[in-house]
Order: structure tokens, then C-alpha cells, then sequence
């Protein structure tokens, strides 16, 4: 069963205002076309309770890893932290939507990932590096907006961080399979021309993010 968490990391409720909020419910329209049966679990980063990694989850962490006794506060995050850890874990189908804040992802997003990318839940040390804990098949898709162009080389390209974190990040956990779609350009081209670009990448993307797995073939 298809189980796609998609992350809102975007401060703008109002779907028209945002061009990577219309390509998003774009794409999980397609889906629910595609495949009625997918479960599909939405959550906005703003407004909800993100833990941030601060002394008190530090703290906590010592704390837990002694065996020592937790105090309110401290078995509180851990418990929101354990909750959000789960959650990740359920889907095996990922969606971020954000705007390129400043060549990088929103912090919010950044507080988001810290509670998920835990060792040994999600990843493992290993000798010559991290061992991606998530790699039974999953996916990968980002969809950003911005005012300039970041998909063709140049300054713009080389200065852009968010799409090489959010890959790394992605490979990090075991999932290889990363697409990010971009709608691109709102500071230089006619934002009908931005949307129905990125629109048509994400319904070729829904399909694949429905696809069944191919077939293993035994070898002869």
C-alpha cells in the first residue's frame, strides 16, 4: 500500500498565493486519481509543535541514554519527538513543499528533519559511513518554489543548497530515488508559463510515485 506523508514547510496557507502549494495539491490530486486507495497524510510544519533541538532535548537525550528518570518537560518532547519519528517512519512515499529561503530549506523544516533522522531508526553508523536505514524502496519528491532560476548551470545553481541537502538527506536514510520539481522563475516569467511547467512534471512524477515495483528477475 502506497503511504505518502506529505510536508508542508511553507508559512502561507493561502494555496493561490503559493506556487509550490499549487503544484503540491496538483500532484495529490493526480495521486488520488491515480491510485484512490494510496493513503495520503498532510502536515504543516507551521503552526504545529516541532521540537526544536535545543538544552532541554540535549538534556533529555543524556538523560534517557544514563537511564536516569525524566522529568515532565523532558519526557514531554521526547514523547512529541518519538510521535513525529513514527510518523516518518509510516510513510513510504515522501512529499516536501517549501519556498528557497535565503539558497537553503526554511528552518522549520530544518527543526522537522532533526526529530526523524535518529541513529539507529533511521540511519546507523557504519565503518565507511551511514548505513540508510530506509531503503526497502522508498521515495523521494521535492517540490520548491522560487524567484530565480536554479535549474540550469550558473551562479544561481552553484549557490543553491536546499536541493543538495535535501538529496543528501534522502540518500542519508537509504532512499535513492529523489525528484525535486521546480517551479521556478517568478521573478523573471509569467507565472501561468511556472505553473503549468511544474504541473506537467508532477503528474509524470505520480505516476511513478504509484507505479508497482518491477518485477525482480532471478538470474540464470
Amino acid at each position: 500500500m502506497f503511504r505518502i506523508l506529505v510536508v508542508f514547510a511553507h508559512p502561507i496557507v493561502e494555496i493561490e498565493k503559493s506556487n509550490s502549494l499549487i503544484v503540491a495539491w496538483h500532484f495529490i490530486e493526480k495521486v488520488r486519481e491515480l491510485e484512490p486507495t494510496a493513503a495520503i497524510e498532510k502536515f504543516e510544519l507551521y503552526g504545529n509543535d516541532i521540537p526544536v533541538v535545543d538544552d532541554l532535548v540535549l538534556g533529555a537525550w543524556d538523560k534517557k541514554a544514563k537511564g536516569e528518570d525524566l522529568n515532565e518537560d523532558e519526557q514531554k518532547v521526547l514523547t512529541r519527538m518519538n510521535h513525529l519519528l513514527d510518523n516518518f517512519k509510516w510513510a513510504n512515499r515522501y512529499v516536501f513543499v517549501f519556498p528557497l529561503y535565503n539558497f537553503n530549506i526554511p528552518s522549520k523544516l530544518k527543526d522537522y528533519l532533526d526529530n526523524v533522522l535518529i541513529a539507529k531508526e533511521t540511519f546507523a553508523y557504519g565503518d565507511d559511513g551511514p548505513v540508510g536505514l530506509l531503503n526497502d524502496g522508498r521515495k523521494v519528491l521535492v517540490i520548491q518554489s522560487s524567484d530565480a532560476v536554479y535549474s540550469k548551470p550558473g551562479w544561481y545553481a552553484d549557490h543553491e543548497f536546499s536541493h543538495k541537502y535535501m538529496k543528501m538527506i534522502s540518500s542519508f536514510v537509504g532512499i535513492e530515488d529523489y525528484t525535486i520539481v521546480r517551479a521556478e522563475g517568478g521573478g523573471v516569467y509569467d507565472r501561468e508559463v511556472i505553473l503549468k511547467r511544474a504541473k506537467e512534471e508532477v503528474e509524470a512524477v505520480a505516476k511513478d510515485f504509484v507505479a508497482p515495483p518491477a518485477p525482480v528477475t532471478a538470474p540464470i
